[in-house]
């Protein structure tokens, strides 16, 4: 690894400190080095604050060995005007004479727009260093601008036979098939992403609340389908801990694919990712229409020997993780 490739990584690790807190913009890392030394580093701000190259910037002590400095970022300097000024702009008021970027900002605001000011102001710009990692670290904010919708993420847990719920309940609550730390992974993951879909079926027979009760964080949006507006007012979804938004027959063509058009409903609502989290038939959809980017598939120790079967899908294996005796396997959609 070279330093350059040194220090943009350091960028990427500090850049998930603003993870489920930056949306919709990009989680963004940046780090300012002076005579192969570390004098700065930032990561975005929660949205509407500042970018991460004005948190580094902020951060130098001593500001004028800025302009014998090097400035690494994640992605691309903004150029353009939005809650904040442009962090090209900043860079080359303080005469920051080296720019290294991971990668170049697709979004159409800024598509090589940034390098070029930095060029024209007489910087030195270095692109592509760690460009696949930096391009992964964007997945969502890349997905919701290239694509023109979310980056999608597929959850369930499943028992040792393969199914996902009990042919029969009892009660109007989840039947648990995985241990409570993964449980708590789950609520884990609701903080990082903007928000959380269920079907009908979900929402009647769990009753879900769909928040992060057990890990400190922001509560997704709840996107809930109620396709023919039944649901009763007294289920959890219904009350004000987290948004929500309901999808019927009045906002959409079921007998299209509902998928798509979720998913143009999610960008219109500026929402840069979402986790499914069922039913069967539900994720079965968006696996269908070939709309998700990431599964994350609990095994957990049990049997039900008869129910709802799991998703059927097929995708890339990236990781297997044991959480005691469950084991969650990770897939990205090739």
């Amino acid at each position: 690894m070279n330093l350059h490739e040194y220090y943009i990584n350091r960028c990427l690790e500090i850049a998930k400190n603003g993870l489920g807190t930056t949306r919709p913009n990009p989680m963004v890392g940046s780090v300012i080095v002076y005579n192969n030394k570390i004098i700065g580093e930032g990561f975005t701000s929660p949205y509407g604050g500042n970018h991460a190259e004005v948190n580094a910037i902020n951060s130098v002590k001593d500001q004028s060995l800025l302009k014998d400095a090097t400035i690494y970022v994640t992605l691309e300097p903004c150029s353009h005007f939005g809650k904040t000024p442009p962090c090209s702009d900043l860079i080359i008021k303080n005469k920051i004479p080296n720019v290294v970027i991971g990668c170049i900002d697709d979004n159409e605001q800024v598509a090589g727009k940034g390098i070029k000011k930095l060029k024209e102001a007489g910087c030195h710009v270095v692109v592509g260093v760690l460009e696949a990692a930096c391009r992964a670290h964007h997945k969502r904010f890349f997905t919701f601008h290239n694509k023109k919708r979310p980056y999608i993420i597929l959850k369930w847990a499943e028992t040792v036979d393969g199914f996902i719920a009990p042919k029969q309940k009892s009660e109007q609550k989840p039947v648990w098939i995985t241990n409570t730390i993964s449980r708590q992974w789950v609520h884990k993951w609701r903080t990082e992403e903007q928000a959380i879909l269920i079907g009908t079926n979900t929402a009647l027979q769990d009753n879900p609340s769909l928040t992060a009760r057990d890990w400190t964080g922001e509560n997704p949006t709840r996107i809930i389908i109620d396709k023919k507006q039944k649901l009763p007012e007294n289920l959890s979804v219904f009350n004000t801990d987290a948004n929500t938004y309901f999808i019927s027959e009045k906002e959409m063509d079921f007998s299209k694919q509902i998928g798509a058009q979720i998913c143009d409903f999610l960008f219109n609502k500026h929402i840069n990712s979402v986790i499914i989290e069922g039913g069967s038939k539900t994720l079965q959809t968006f696996i269908d229409e070939d709309l998700w980017d990431e599964a994350r598939i609990f095994t957990g120790h049990v049997k039900f020997n008869d129910g709802v079967k799991a998703p059927s899908f097929s995708g890339n294996l990236i990781s297997e993780t044991y959480i005691l005796k469950d084991i969650l396997k990770t897939y990205i959609n090739d």
